[in-house]
């Protein structure tokens, strides 16, 4: 039986159980526990205000996943895996190719992905004073949304039958948490559930986090810096959505125009992926 409004839930991550309140609808595992990834969860269960909610087993978001093993790609096979948008740069993309079950349509979706160079990010880990500037710098542009995240959407509408799309970058916290987001708003889930949302990423991703951060207090970077950048701090995605509101006058406006959701294609995703 589904238990519609639990507001504690278990999530096992690396052979390890964290407990978190929240008030996130959850009435099934959100988690898809795999052994060569980490931050894969459901975007299914939150509420909409006609009554609906996401359906489960349909939207993933994810981190890296190009060290999958043959059980979790047994895993995606399960779930009817059909499309994985990767958000990631070229670089990135082959330094670490996603390991896939056969039969699922890559998709890559770099645009924007050339600005993230980790040179910059290693430089603001080292000083404390530059981490907020060039996060909220990364978060206010939306030059390159369309090109990155309308193919997304697209997608999402041609999705068959009980099939599932994933999308995601390195972390699965600042292009997969933009991503998320536009996805839930095109859905008409709250802002402020979408926020939990995003900051759901600490909890996810806290095992692989703290082993990053590790390695990179060997190298030198300024501990402070480096745990702040890796946060989703719901303030960084607050940027995306004021910098939409500014530019296109409101969130609907920007879907319309830009991942060109018209009323009747945002109907059709709508009764897609909500019931």
């Amino acid at each position: 039986m589904k238990k519609a409004f639990i507001l504690i839930t278990s999530v096992l991550i690396s052979g390890t159980v964290f407990a978190q309140q929240d008030t996130l609808v959850y009435n099934s595992r959100r988690a898809v526990v795999l052994e060569g990834s980490s931050n894969f969860r459901d975007l299914g269960g939150y509420p909409t205000p006609d009554g609906r909610q996401v359906q489960w087993g349909r939207i993933y978001r994810s981190a890296d996943i190009s060290k999958l093993s043959d059980r979790d790609l047994k895993t995606l096979e399960s779930v009817h895996l059909a499309v994985d948008c990767d958000l990631r740069s070229p670089e990135e993309v082959q330094k670490a190719p996603d390991r896939l079950p056969t039969g699922v349509q890559y998709v890559h979706l770099p645009a924007g992905s050339e600005h993230v160079q980790m040179a910059k990010f290693y430089e603001a880990m080292k000083n404390s004073t530059q981490k907020d500037t060039l996060l909220l710098q990364t978060y206010r542009s939306t030059e390159h949304l369309k090109a990155k995240y309308k193919p997304l959407f697209d997608h999402l509408l041609t999705l068959k039958g009980d099939e599932s799309l994933l999308f995601h970058c390195t972390a699965g916290k600042d292009r997969t948490g933009i991503g998320a987001a536009l996805v839930l708003s095109a859905l008409n889930v709250d802002r402020q559930t979408i926020l939990k949302d995003y900051q759901a990423t600490n909890l996810f991703w806290k095992v692989d986090r703290e082993r990053m951060l590790q390695g990179m207090a060997q190298q030198g970077l300024n501990p402070e810096a480096a745990r702040s950048m890796l946060d989703a701090n719901p303030a960084y995605l607050e940027n995306t959505f004021q910098a939409i509101n500014k530019k296109y006058g409101s969130m609907d406006q920007f879907l319309e125009k830009e991942m060109g959701l018209t009323a009747p294609r945002r109907k059709a995703l709508q009764d897609k992926f909500l019931k």
